[in-house]
C-alpha cells in the first residue's frame, strides 16, 4: 500500500511527493525544494520515516518542478530519470530560472530515461509511465493501476488544465492527453497534480469546464 506524502514548496506553489511503502522503499517526484528550510522539511520527513529513496522522477522539467534535483541526487545519492524528449527542457532551467527569482538554482543532469507504457517499480509498488504532452513536451504521468492513483504533474487539475502557452506547450495536444490517457481510466481514481489539491477522474468529466 503505498503512502503518498505531498510537500508545497518554492514560491511557485509546486507539489512534490514521496511515494513509499511497507517496504520503506521510497521514490521523490518532482523535487522542487528550493530554500534550506524546505530541504530540511524534506530530509526530517524520509529520516524520520527510516525511508529509503531508490529514485528521483521527473514528470516534466519546468523550473518549479526541478529546484530540488541537485539536492535529491546529492543528498540521497540516488538517480534522476525522466522522459528522453524532457532533457532539453531540463538543460534550459539553468536559462530562465534567474528570471523567476531563482538565482541560486543549481543544475541537474538525467541519469536516465522512462518511456512510455514502461513500468517503474520501487519496493512492493508500480507505476506505469503514461506519455502526456501539451504542457510540456516530454510531460509523463505515472498511474499506479492496483491503488487507483495518479501523480499527474501540470496536465489535469482541479476544474482547471496545465497552461500551454510556454515553449513548447499545445493546447489541442494537451486535451487530447488528457481524453485519451486521463478519461479512458475509472472515475474513482485519483489525481494528484503538480499545483493544489487533488482530485478525480470522476469530477473532471463532470465539472472541468475547459473538457465539457
Amino acid at each position: 500500500m503505498t503512502t503518498i506524502k505531498i510537500f508545497t514548496f518554492n514560491a511557485l506553489y509546486e507539489n512534490t511527493y514521496v511515494l513509499s511503502d511497507e517496504t520503506n522503499e521510497a521514490v521523490i517526484i518532482d523535487a522542487g525544494c528550493y530554500t534550506k528550510e524546505e530541504e530540511e522539511q524534506l530530509k526530517n520527513y524520509i529520516n524520520n520515516n527510516n525511508l529509503k529513496v531508490v529514485a528521483l522522477l521527473s514528470t516534466h522539467s519546468h523550473v518549479d518542478h526541478v529546484l530540488g534535483n541537485a539536492f535529491v541526487k546529492k543528498h540521497f545519492n540516488t538517480k534522476l530519470y525522466v522522459h528522453k524528449i524532457d532533457a532539453d527542457t531540463l538543460r534550459g532551467v539553468k536559462v530562465y530560472a534567474p528570471i523567476y527569482g531563482f538565482i541560486n538554482y543549481q543544475e541537474s543532469e538525467q541519469d536516465g530515461y522512462l518511456e512510455e507504457g514502461s513500468i517503474f517499480k520501487f519496493g512492493n509498488t508500480s507505476l506505469k509511465i503514461l506519455f502526456v504532452p501539451g504542457h510540456a513536451p516530454g510531460h509523463i504521468a505515472f498511474y499506479n493501476e492496483e491503488e487507483f492513483y495518479i501523480i499527474g504533474g501540470d496536465v489535469l487539475f482541479q476544474n482547471s488544465i496545465g497552461r500551454t502557452d510556454l515553449p513548447g506547450g499545445n493546447f489541442e495536444t494537451l486535451i487530447k492527453s488528457i481524453k485519451t490517457q486521463f478519461f479512458t481510466l475509472k472515475n474513482e481514481v485519483k489525481v494528484y497534480p503538480g499545483h493544489g489539491p487533488f482530485t478525480t477522474i470522476g469530477n473532471e468529466k463532470k465539472l472541468n469546464p475547459f473538457l465539457n
